[in-house]
């Protein structure tokens, strides 16, 4: 979207044709069409004293809803109106989760649609008008950055698995990073086989499709500092392998890559957003498919750590190639690791579609994380991980063993089998299963939702 100011103190002196975004004190929301032609996109708030944070995101969302319902293409906002002094937020960060959420709440995933004859229903311009500081417009730029990265991520997991292979998402990701600072470097076949990465090439078998290693790299920070090394799952297509998904259950595999995306895209977006930070993103990308040369239950593979994993089921292939990415993450000596994945479906058990689930030993992080969940709208809750679960993952036959040795908590033994990977440095893990795709009420487009790109925007400010 185009963002533009007016110097107007009142939306009647702007021109009829903008239509006007406002909040007023009222149960509904709606748009109302005023005697000489402006339409009002009014958001109803019944109490403004009692507006909380995640309420305003949902707010500014709601309000593009309406107007593209409407085929309005351009709104006017003030930013007084959206303030709200009992949030002590800054006329920076209003206008930041407002360019946000603006241009999440305008994005569909059109690629693959014929052009109606009136044009898509987005809106084209919010013109902003009365006093606007330069910490406003600069938190308006900077949001619209972030949204526009976020949606980025979308779009790469919404693109379907059979055009999305892990080939394609390495080309995404040098192409994300043309005209920043980033450096990418994308690892074939054979640099895979040569790093002994049993995990990647054991999982990426049954596949015609070769696996990549995908890596990216902004050292924005000092010379000496130690990177925040961001690790994402890039399965490009999950079938299961050949312990086959049911149907139902496989047709939104094409993104099992999420995870992968949004560490990608996080990366460029430190660059984009000139963080002083040093950044490194780790994508093992593979697809997932049932032939006659995919690995199997009961094979063993050599990761390149040099511990062996029990494979009981093909279908927990994800912390399988994850074990190599996140051993090779050691080599840049990291403060921190972030590992982000759509994991196990048995998070969506414990948290339902509103929340990812962090892990993590370290009380501090897990904490600085919730924080900045509420913060950015990428929410997180911890689940445990202790040691008694490692017992839940030891092999009998190779040192781990992929799959609870029981049907329950199959979100913990997932973590915790990643766990035994990441112990040499800071390690947190967000499992995104539960909110790779959008649910009704939060006034996103049906599909992928960008989790947790904002999340880690937020962390690498704040470390």
């Amino acid at each position: 979207m185009k963002y533009s100011y007016s110097p107007a103190q009142s939306i009647e002196k702007l021109d009829p044709k903008v239509a006007q975004l406002c909040v007023t004190e009222e149960k509904e929301s709606y748009v109302l069409r005023q005697e000489y032609g402006r339409n009002v996109v009014r958001l109803g708030v019944e109490d403004r004293k009692s507006v909380t944070r995640r309420q305003l995101i949902l707010l500014a969302r709601r309000g593009i809803a309406l107007a593209k319902s409407q085929k309005i293409k351009r709104l006017a906002v003030s930013l007084a109106d959206f303030t709200f002094p009992h949030l002590r937020m800054s006329e920076m960060e209003i206008g930041e989760l407002f360019a946000v959420n603006f241009e999440m709440a305008n994005y569909e995933f059109v690629k693959y649609k014929t052009l109606p004859k009136g044009g898509w229903s987005m809106v084209e311009e919010i013109v902003v008008y009365g006093k606007v500081g330069k910490e406003g417009k600069k938190g308006i730029e900077k949001g619209r950055i972030v949204g526009e990265e976020v949606n980025v991520a979308r779009t790469l997991s919404n693109t379907p698995g059979g055009e999305m292979t892990p080939r394609v998402l390495a080309k995404a990701a040098q192409d994300a990073a043309k005209n920043t600072n980033v450096l990418v470097r994308i690892l074939g076949l054979k640099e895979i086989q040569k790093l002994s990465m049993g995990g990647v090439l054991g999982v990426a078998k049954g596949s015609l499709e070769e696996p990549r290693f995908i890596i990216l790299e902004y050292w924005g920070g000092r010379k000496k500092e130690r990177p925040i090394v961001l690790v994402g799952k890039g399965v490009t297509f999950d079938t299961g392998g050949l312990n086959i998904k049911p149907g139902d259950a496989m047709n939104e595999m094409h993104m099992d890559m999420s995870g992968g995306a949004a560490v990608l895209l996080a990366v460029v977006l430190s660059a984009k957003l000139g963080l002083k930070k040093n950044v490194v993103a780790l994508v093992p990308a593979v697809e997932n498919m049932p032939s006659g040369s995919s690995y199997r239950p009961g094979d063993i593979l050599r990761t390149m750590s040099g511990k062996t994993i029990e494979v009981l089921n093909t279908d927990a292939e994800g912390r399988i190639i994850l074990a190599d990415a996140l051993t090779y993450a050691k080599k840049y000596r990291p403060r921190l690791v972030v590992d982000v994945a759509t994991l196990a479906g048995a998070t969506m058990s414990a948290l339902g579609q509103r929340a990812s689930a962090i892990y993590t030993r370290d009380e501090k992080l897990e904490k600085l994380f919730r924080e900045l969940g509420e913060e950015s709208g990428d929410y997180v809750w911890p689940l445990p991980l202790w040691d008694e679960y490692e017992e839940d993952i030891k092999g009998t036959f190779g040192d781990v063993i992929n799959l609870g040795k029981t049907k329950y908590g199959g979100a913990i033994t997932g973590a915790i089998f990643l766990y035994q990977f990441a112990k040499d440095y800071p390690w947190v893990h967000i499992d995104i299963c539960p909110r790779m795709t959008s649910i009704e009420g939060e006034f996103l487009a049906k599909g992928a939702t960008g989790v947790p790109v904002r999340l880690l925007a937020k962390m690498l400010e704040r470390l």
